[in-house]
This record gives C-alpha cells, structure tokens and sequence, in this order.
C-alpha cells in the first residue's frame, strides 16, 4: 500500500509535457504547485477520488500571440483559455495515482482527458499580461471515467475566476 503524502507534488514543465498532450500555443499550465490526494494510492476507486486538491500555475506574458488581437489596446487573457487552463490544471488529480507509468519519459498512449462540461462560470477581474494565475481545482464527484471539479483562479491571492468542469479522464476504452 503507497499512501499520499499531500502537497509533496512540485511539477516541472518538462514533466507536464510529459503526461499533458498539448504544445505551445495551448499548453496552458507551467508548473503544478501542489497535489494533494488522499488514501491510498493504488486505489483507483471513485470514492478515493473526491476532494483530492490541484494547485497549478499560469503565467501570462505579452509574448503570447492571442494578445495581437485580444485585444490589441487592453490586452486581456481571454476567459475560453483560462477555462482551457483550468481543465489542463484539474488533469493532475490523476498523477499521483499514474505517476510511476510516466517515468518512461513517455506518456501512456491510453490515457485521455476530454472536456464534457463547463458549467457556473464566473470572470470576476481581468487578467493581463506579467499576471501570475493559480489554479485551484478540487474534485467533487467521480464516477467511473466521469469526474466533476471546482475551480478557482486567483492572480495575487483575488479570486478572478471560477468553474465548474466536468470531464471524461482515465484509459481509453479498448
């Protein structure tokens, strides 16, 4: 039995391409902050799912090319991709329960994530270029390849942004 230790999770963006598909421009999560499941690890229950914690971070710079056009005289990170990077952010419930498959340096080509839902979405305050945003995405309900997260957004300890996702995440059907 490998028990959780929480928070000991630090993921650098060489391991973030490693288990996230995505490449600039959509990868959307530099370094994962924290992780904070519970139970034991080896169990893949849904019941040991819930409430496990993910604390991620964006950083917003000027050199992203969305900001040519969004918009060009206040530029404004545009909310579908701060929701993008929320779902992104919520994946990482996940790792610890795969983390020793990752360590091939190769992600495991029946592991997927697919967005079915966003839900109670709320933008509170602009984020803008030289912003760091943390993510923070709790998961509320699994059930089976279903899994529901809250998330919350903050730049400086505010609240700019939250949601509610709902996503498919496991191994594919065979």
């Amino acid at each position: 039995m490998s028990e959780a230790t929480p928070g000991r999770y630090r993921i650098d963006i060489d391991q973030i391409r490693n288990y996230l598909p995505h490449r600039a421009p959509f990868l959307l999560v530099d370094r994962v902050l924290e992780i904070y499941p519970h139970g034991d690890l080896a169990d893949l229950s849904p019941a040991n799912m819930v409430g496990i914690r993910v604390v991620a971070l964006k950083n917003i710079t000027y050199n992203e090319p969305f900001f040519q056009g969004h918009f060009p005289t206040f530029s404004i990170f545009p909310g579908v991709l701060m929701i993008e990077a929320m779902a992104q952010s919520a994946s990482f419930a996940l790792y610890p329960y795969i983390e020793k498959e990752l360590d091939l340096k190769t992600r495991p080509a029946d592991l997927e994530c697919i967005l079915l839902g966003v839900d109670s979405v709320r933008f509170r305050k602009p984020v803008i270029p030289g912003d760091s945003l943390v993510i923070e995405s709790t998961v509320t309900k699994c059930r089976g390849s279903i899994w529901a997260f809250h998330c919350v957004a903050t730049v400086d300890g505010q609240k700019v942004a939250e949601a509610d996702i709902m996503a498919n995440m496991g191994r594919k059907a065979k």
